[in-house]
């Protein structure tokens, strides 16, 4: 009998704080509402990557009739050498609708009361950074009134 291989492990990659500015929404689409999020600035501070965040990214969203959020996150880190690093983050956002509606008004929520994962992707032409655009990273998020906040883990 074939047994699985033990699964990929998960290893600390950085922690990001990101300022979030007012949501904008377009209206009902074909797929749930569309909106996006203006990401400000923040910091990135982790055991693999430290810098900040270049503010002028966007959290692209669907807001699905099924009540979950599809995400896609697209900004940039400033690394402390100067580097700069592109960051594609596509994932979801759910939970029971109360819990939502919490968030939803800003209220402060735990973590634990709800799913907020993404896929993380880099891409960067500088040397000293180019290992990254070989990695995979989860994020774990947590939604404040005016902070994102993620811990990310290298996928091995």
């Amino acid at each position: 009998m074939n047994s699985l291989p033990p699964p990929p492990a998960l290893l600390p990659l950085t922690h990001i704080d990101c300022e979030v500015k007012a949501l904008v929404t377009l209206g009902p689409g074909p797929y749930g509402e569309r909106r996006y999020i203006p990401l400000g600035g923040g910091t990135v501070r982790g055991p693999e990557l430290n810098g900040t965040l270049v503010e002028g990214g966007v959290d692209w969203q669907i807001n699905r009739a099924d009540g979950v959020l599809d995400i896609a996150a697209h900004y940039v880190i400033r690394a402390d050498d100067g580097a700069q690093i592109e960051v594609q983050s596509n994932g979801i956002r759910h939970g029971p609708p109360e819990v939502m509606a919490r968030l939803a008004r800003g209220e402060p929520v735990a973590r634990d009361e709800y799913f907020f994962r993404t896929l993380v992707r880099f891409t960067t032409g500088a040397p000293q950074w180019a290992h990254l655009n070989k990695v995979m990273a989860i994020a774990c998020g947590q939604r404040e009134a005016n902070w994102v906040r993620l811990d990310l883990y290298r996928l091995t």
